[in-house]
């Protein structure tokens, strides 16, 4: 068995993606005024939409326990899996890095864990990434670069209709907040540094929009990319946005996929959420060419813009601990 690669369920990965690959995915939990169920299972995105229709609702999320991310790796080793990595939501925005990084101690060097520093399809492209390294028998260090090497080459971008979601969840300051709803303006985010940042702010939802799809144009304008399109309960207008960067984009587009968001980044974002991811397909991670150095390798997720194509990953339609870099 190769190495079995494990990620959480915030990566929106397009359908099909278990099935290709040696891929486990640990759902987060969700907790709806009391009530606690695993993402996309008990508490979907469909949930979460009605919860925001009604009044005094509230609305929770939790990590995953590291004695049942244990149970997982405990599971797969025991399946005869040569080792496992995990890559997961950035550390920055979620406790679930730390609880893998707990559980990862119990294997004895058999278990990687990677922080994306990314959400949504950000993660789920560092995800495709070591999927389909470990689907071609390669060991877990490469695995673990390959993911790291995606997330380097890799941009997220969304809109919401407001700030207040994301502070409530402190996924972004009071200050950034304020900063964001002053004078009713519209405002763009980005992950940077695994970090959600306010990226410009503009005067309604259509320009948004319009700046929305130039910051993905600009990230990508230097080669082939893939783009990865993201809503909550609006596929009309991330399929409108698809068209217009297939547009843009021309050739350079190899992939694209449309997921709707799950109910975890859904409670955080709130309604009116559109994002698009891009990555970048740039020059191929070789054997000879290593982003992790082991336990003392850099802090930053980005060291240049990264050395995976992507060719190879689904075709359907950092920080590691064990090995800890970011």
């Amino acid at each position: 068995m190769p190495v079995a690669v494990v990620t959480d369920s915030t990566a929106c990965l397009p359908p099909g993606a278990e099935d290709e690959y040696p891929l486990t995915i640990i759902p987060m939990r969700v907790t709806i005024n009391g009530y606690s169920g695993a993402e996309g299972t008990e508490i979907t995105t469909v949930d979460i939409a009605r919860a925001f229709q009604e009044r005094r609702v509230e609305v929770s999320t939790s990590r995953p326990a590291p004695g049942a991310v244990a149970e997982i790796y405990q599971r797969l080793l025991d399946d005869g899996a040569t080792g496992v990595v995990s890559v997961h939501l950035s550390a920055a925005l979620s406790g679930t890095y730390e609880s893998a990084v707990l559980a990862a101690r119990e294997f004895d060097g058999k278990v990687t864990v990677v922080d994306s520093a990314n959400a949504g399809m950000g993660l789920g492209f560092c995800v495709l990434a070591a999927s389909a390294a470990a689907k071609r028998g390669r060991g877990a260090r490469f695995v673990a670069d390959s993911a790291s090497a995606a997330s380097s080459a890799t941009d997220t971008f969304f809109y919401v209709d407001t700030l207040e979601f994301l502070r409530r969840g402190g996924r972004i300051s009071a200050a950034g907040a304020l900063l964001g709803t002053a004078l009713a303006v519209k405002p763009i985010l980005h992950v940077e540094s695994g970090e959600v940042k306010l990226r410009d702010k503009v005067r309604t939802s259509t320009r948004a929009l319009a700046r929305l799809e130039d910051l993905v144009v600009a990230a990508g304008r230097d080669g082939p990319v893939d783009l990865a399109l993201h809503h909550l309960r609006s596929p009309e207008r991330a399929e409108e946005l698809a068209h217009r960067l297939r547009d843009r984009f021309g050739r350079q587009v190899r992939e694209v996929f449309i997921t709707e968001v799950g109910a975890v980044i859904a409670a955080h974002c709130g309604p009116g959420l559109l994002g698009a991811v891009v990555h970048r397909r740039v020059k191929k991670l070789s054997t000879t060419q290593k982003l992790s150095t082991g336990p003392q390798a850099p802090r930053s997720p980005r060291p240049n813009h990264a050395r995976y194509t992507g060719h190879e990953y689904f075709h359907a339609s950092p920080r590691t601990a064990g090995h800890s870099h970011r």
